[in-house]
């Protein structure tokens, strides 16, 4: 659990050089950084024999490139939400709120579809694990996005303020 820690701790730092780079580059960093290093910590976390491995791995591959494709829409409602703050509107905050609530049902539509086809290749205690270590992962990541993303006029308290 302590090389999940360091590696989770290295996925989150990406995440905060977001306001620093492009999002294209933002997308292409934490995709590198999470999915090849994500993949070699599932690996050893599932400690699996290696006919399971070898059947865990279709399911997690297909499962990665729907996780990386939500992950994108996730970096884009952000992003969206960075350049519409200072100007956001009852039909942006619309959007941008509509969008989100879509992205987290899709994510727990991903899960709940991984979680049936993992019980089938690995039995239901390793698809337990792995959906158990996903969630806790995501959950790790989106508390760090919210911490350091403001609030809905949170900005414009600050200015009131000084």
């Amino acid at each position: 659990m302590k090389k999940l820690s360091l590696i989770l701790v290295m996925a989150i730092a990406s995440f905060s050089s977001y306001a620093q780079s492009s999002y294209k580059e933002d997308v292409e960093l934490v995709q590198s950084i999470y999915g090849k290093s994500k993949s070699d910590l599932v690996k050893q976390y599932m400690n699996l024999s290696d006919t399971q491995n070898a059947a865990f791995t279709k399911v997690y591959d297909k499962y990665e490139t729907e996780r990386k494709a939500l992950g994108q829409t996730k970096l884009q409602l952000i992003n969206y939400y960075a350049e519409n703050y200072a100007t956001l509107t009852e039909e942006k905050a619309d959007e941008l709120a509509k969008g989100t609530l879509k992205n987290n049902q899709d994510y727990e539509k991903l899960y709940s579809k991984t979680y049936g086809q993992a019980k089938k290749a690995i039995g239901a205690i390793n698809a337990a694990k792995f959906i158990q270590l996903e969630v806790y992962l995501q959950t790790v990541i989106r508390n760090e996005i919210q911490d350091t993303i403001p609030f809905i006029g949170e900005l414009d308290k600050t200015k009131v303020q000084m």
